[in-house]
C-alpha cells in the first residue's frame, strides 16, 4: 500500500501527487494531472515527482536514475527540447530471466536500453563526455518496463515527469562490458517476443549516442543539487520503439557488443 500525503492544504501539486499515488495504490489508472500543473512548468512537475518518490521509497532505497524522452520525434510530439528523468528504486529491479509479476503493473510497455553503472561520483560542474566515460564502471544490456499511472497513456510532458518519468520496473542483464570496449553509437538492438521480432534500433536513436544522454543527466543532476553517485544504475533511454507487454510472454533484447537480457511476465 502506498501512503497518501496527509497534507490537506489546497495545493494543486499535493493533489497531483496524491492522484498518482492513489492510482498506484488502487491499480486503477487516473486522469492526467496536467490541469494541476502550469503548462510546461517542469520545475513544478519535478516537485510532484519528488512527493511521489517520497511515498514510494518507504521500505526500499534509491539505486539510480532513468532518462526518458531521448527520441527527438517524441520530444517534438510533447513540445519539449530536452529529455526528462526519474528515480530508480531497489523494489523496481529484476534480474535477467526473473519473472515480473504483471499484476503490479498498470499499462506496461517494454523497451531495450543500455544501462550504465557508475564507479565514481559525477559531481563536477558541467560534466563532460570524458567525465562520464571515466566515471563509468561498465555498461549492461537492460529492458525497462515503462508504465503510466495516467489513463490510456494520455500524457503531456508534465504528466510523465510528475509520474516519475513513467517508470515501472527494470531488468538488467548479467554481462558487464567496459564502456571503452564498445561503440555505443553504432550498437544494434533487436527485441523479440517469444521469438517473434517486435522492435529494432541502435545506439544512435538515443540522443545520437547513449553517452550523450548520460552527459545530459549528469549536468541536470548537478544543476538541481543531486549529482550522480558511485554505484548508481543509469538507464540511458530507448534504442528503439517500445512495445506493449503481453501477460505470459517473454521479451528478449540483444544489443550488439554488450549482450542480451530477457524479461518474462507472469500470466496473471
Amino acid at each position: 500500500m502506498f501512503a497518501l500525503s496527509s497534507d490537506r492544504s489546497p495545493n494543486p501539486l499535493h493533489e497531483a501527487a496524491n492522484r498518482l499515488a492513489a492510482a498506484l495504490d488502487s491499480a486503477v489508472p487516473c486522469e492526467p494531472v496536467r490541469e494541476l500543473i502550469p503548462v510546461h512548468d517542469l520545475d513544478s512537475a519535478y516537485q510532484v515527482q519528488d512527493r511521489v518518490i517520497a511515498q514510494l521509497e518507504i521500505g526500499t532505497r534509491r539505486v539510480g536514475r532513468k532518462i526518458g524522452l531521448t527520441s527527438k520525434a517524441v520530444q517534438k510530439q510533447l513540445g519539449v527540447d530536452q529529455p526528462d528523468c526519474g528515480v530508480l528504486l531497489a523494489s523496481m529491479a529484476f534480474c535477467d530471466q526473473e519473472e515480473v509479476p504483471t499484476s503490479r503493473l498498470l499499462q506496461p510497455r517494454v523497451e531495450a536500453e543500455v544501462a550504465f553503472v557508475l564507479e565514481h561520483d559525477l559531481d563536477v560542474p558541467s560534466p563532460t563526455l570524458a567525465d562520464v566515460i571515466r566515471a563509468t564502471a561498465y555498461v549492461l544490456p537492460a529492458i525497462e518496463v515503462v508504465d503510466s499511472r495516467v489513463k490510456d497513456w494520455n500524457i503531456s510532458i508534465v504528466d510523465t515527469v510528475a509520474d516519475n518519468a513513467s517508470s515501472g520496473v527494470f531488468v538488467l542483464g548479467g554481462s558487464p562490458v567496459r564502456v571503452d570496449q564498445v561503440d555505443l553509437r553504432l550498437c544494434g538492438m533487436s527485441m523479440e517476443r517469444d521469438g517473434v521480432p517486435v522492435s529494432t534500433g541502435c545506439g544512435a536513436a538515443c540522443l545520437g549516442n547513449p553517452l550523450n544522454a548520460v552527459v545530459w543527466l549528469a549536468r541536470h543532476a548537478v544543476t538541481i543539487g543531486r549529482p550522480l553517485r558511485a554505484g548508481e544504475i543509469l538507464l540511458s533511454g530507448a534504442l528503439g520503439p517500445m512495445v506493449p507487454v503481453r501477460a505470459g510472454a517473454t521479451y528478449n533484447a540483444r544489443i550488439s557488443g554488450i549482450g542480451s537480457v530477457s524479461a518474462s511476465f507472469s500470466q496473471d
